[in-house]
């Protein structure tokens, strides 16, 4: 099994940064995709952006919603397993809470528990 956990959220006015951190533990060998994801009040849960195992760069092939394309940047450092999001510019459209997921091999996907990031002025 692997086990997630988040933290950095927390409250930040319009235009402002955020950054979080997703934790690993585990089975850290299977896994081959980590992402966040993040669910705003009465919306589905929706892709953020993801870092993808491949073996032409030890960083991995990053991936992002047009949403987060030029404001989020996804980052990883593997000798502490643990995954980063470095929010910018955020907007009032960004207030959801944030999670990430790892994705691997023959154990399936595993979620964190979330964290609340709130956009407000």
């Amino acid at each position: 099994q692997v086990q997630l956990v988040e933290s950095g959220g927390g409250l930040v006015r319009p235009g402002g940064s955020l950054s979080l951190s997703c934790a690993a533990s585990g089975s850290i060998y299977a896994i081959y995709q980590v992402g966040w994801y993040r669910q705003a009040p009465g919306k589905q849960r929706e892709l953020v952006a993801t870092i993808t195992n491949s073996g032409t760069t030890n960083s991995g092939t990053t991936d992002y919603a047009d949403s987060a394309k030029g404001r989020f940047t996804i980052s990883r450092q593997n000798t502490k397993n643990t995954m980063y999001l470095q929010m910018n510019s955020l907007e009032p459209e960004d207030r959801a809470v944030y999670y990430c997921k790892a994705r691997t091999t023959l154990l399936g996907d595993y979620w964190g528990e979330g964290t609340q990031d709130t956009v407000s002025s």
